[in-house]
Order: structure tokens, then C-alpha cells, then sequence
């Protein structure tokens, strides 16, 4: 009865202590997520807009639409730059996409992530002198910050919407797609416009800016990179790691260990990149001795679900 009792606390603990790290984590997702819509905005307002250039995607649009608002039609806003609320009207309708066919989880992170990449837009004004005059120099400075802080935002399960959005769906809905593609089709349509309302050299800066903005993503974002983990452990719990968290498929065999002659279990399973560092990490919290080989960037046919 007394060990019934203590096997029942212990359960409690265990739970509680579990929730705790599950809501702490749910934290931390938000805060990288936010952190990730703050590094697109310092990399687009603080090294972009001061040398008049476009940064493609919804931004671009509402920059676009903002610029035809004030410089031919007039219209003055004072201070507050309004491609950030046009930016978060736009992104409405992908909202409801997003809800539908991406799960409350990311959807709820979109509208978060979206709501502050708009407030950002509006607070961190663009400095009257470039901070690097050398154009190609701030493309690829700003590239790099935009990019790192769009692909920090999805791997914490969120977006900046617009692009994002589409790419994470049409990511999971077809093979061999990815966030980074989505984004440069539709700044094809963006451009193209750019370049029937201003300087074609806007237009060729803008552009380089975009793709080394779109290659860091695809780089950063983690669910675009397929791995493989071959395990070898002695315990049988691993493979309900595998199986049950990660909901993962995976091949088992048995095998010996060259020196000592034990049989120990060998485990092979395909993962993303993004879930490779929870298995690890799963895999040292039931054995620490356990030996595990990881290759990434692999091409992989057949039932492999890509989760975004």
C-alpha cells in the first residue's frame, strides 16, 4: 500500500515536472519566434529601406501600395510607416489557410508573429543615412539578418506570414518544395511591378537582397533537411521514442559489439533535421552510452512525411 502510494507520487511529480518543462517550452518558442520577426525588421528597415530599395514578399506589396499612397496620390501619414499595417491586412486571408490546414499550433504563432513583424515595421524607423552605403554590402548583411531571423521564427513553429505561410504549406503538400521557392515566385510578381514603377537598378539590388534572403532560410530551416540516425543501444526503450514521440518509422536488427561480443540493438530511422536534436537528447536521457551516427541532407523517396 505505502509503495502504491510513493509509485503514485512520484507519477505526480513526474507530471507536473513535465507540464512545467512543456509550458517553459512553449515560452521559449514564442520568444525565439518574436525574436526571429525583430532580426527581419532590423535587417529590412536598418539596411534596405535607407537605400531605397524593396524587399519582395507581402513587405514588399505594402511597401509598394505605400509608396503609391504617398508619393502620387499624396496621402501623408506623418511619421508612422503604414507598410506594416498594409502588410498585416494583407496576411488576413492566409490566416484563415493557415488555420485550416497547418494546425492551431502554427496558426496561433502566425497571427503572434505577424501582429509584432507589424508593430516592428512601425517602431523601428529607417535611418536617414544608409548605415552601409555600399549597396551590395548592406543586401547581403541585410539578407543575413532577415534571413537567420525568418528561419529562426519558423523553427520555432511560427512565421512572418505571407510567404512563409505558403511555403510551409505547399512545403508539406508537395516533394522537393521549399519556403525559400515560394517566396521567390511570388517576388517575381513584385518585382515585375517594381520594375514598371521605378529604376530597373532598384529593382537588380532588391532582387540580390531577396535571394540571399530566401538561400539563408532554406539553409536555417531545418524541416527542408532530411537526416538519418543509425542508433546502436542496449536499450529497448529507444525504439518507442522513435515510435511514439516522434511518431517516426524505423528498421531494428541485432547486433554485437566487436570487442566485448554483446548483443546490443542496432536502430535506423529517417527524421528531419529539426527532430534530430529531441532524439539525441531523448536517446542520452534513457542511455548515456549509447552511439549514434547522423547524416544529413539526404534524398529520400518513399513514405517520408515532412512535418512543418
Amino acid at each position: 500500500m505505502v509503495k502504491t502510494l510513493k509509485q503514485k507520487e512520484n507519477q505526480e511529480q513526474n507530471k507536473m515536472v513535465k507540464e512545467k518543462k512543456r509550458k517553459k517550452d512553449i515560452i521559449i518558442s514564442y520568444l525565439l519566434a518574436i525574436s526571429g520577426t525583430a532580426l527581419l525588421t532590423i535587417g529590412i528597415n536598418l539596411f534596405i529601406v535607407p537605400l531605397g530599395l524593396y524587399t519582395g514578399g507581402f513587405i514588399g506589396i505594402g511597401q509598394i501600395i505605400r509608396t503609391l499612397l504617398v508619393d502620387y496620390l499624396g496621402m501623408d501619414f506623418g511619421n508612422f510607416d503604414i507598410a506594416g499595417a498594409i502588410y498585416y491586412i494583407l496576411n488576413i486571408p492566409l490566416f484563415i489557410l493557415a488555420y485550416r490546414h497547418l494546425g492551431k499550433d502554427f496558426f496561433v504563432k502566425s497571427i503572434v508573429c505577424v501582429t509584432f513583424q507589424s508593430i516592428f515595421l512601425l517602431i523601428v524607423t529607417a535611418p536617414a543615412e544608409p548605415i552601409i552605403t555600399d549597396i551590395i554590402g548592406a543586401c547581403l548583411i541585410g539578407g543575413l539578418i532577415g534571413g537567420f531571423g525568418v528561419g529562426l521564427t519558423l523553427r520555432a513553429g511560427g512565421s512572418g506570414g505571407g510567404p512563409d505561410i505558403l511555403g510551409v504549406y505547399f512545403a508539406k503538400k508537395y516533394d522537393d518544395f521549399s519556403v525559400g521557392k515560394i517566396s521567390i515566385i511570388i517576388n517575381i510578381f513584385v518585382f515585375g511591378v517594381c520594375a514598371l514603377l521605378f529604376d530597373i537598378s532598384i529593382v537588380i539590388y532588391s532582387i540580390i537582397f531577396v535571394a540571399v534572403l530566401s538561400i539563408v532560410i532554406d539553409k536555417f530551416h531545418y524541416q527542408n533537411i532530411k537526416t538519418t540516425a543509425l542508433i546502436f543501444t542496449k536499450s529497448p526503450e529507444i525504439r518507442s521514442i522513435i515510435t511514439s514521440e516522434l511518431v517516426r518509422g524505423a528498421t531494428c536488427w541485432k547486433g554485437e559489439g566487436a570487442f566485448t561480443g554483446e548483443e546490443t540493438n542496432i536502430i535506423y530511422t529517417a527524421v528531419s533535421k529539426y527532430e534530430v536534436g529531441r532524439l539525441v537528447k531523448r536517446i542520452k536521457e534513457i542511455d548515456e552510452k549509447a552511439f549514434v551516427v547522423i547524416q544529413e541532407d539526404l534524398s529520400i523517396a518513399g513514405n517520408f512525411e515532412k512535418r512543418l
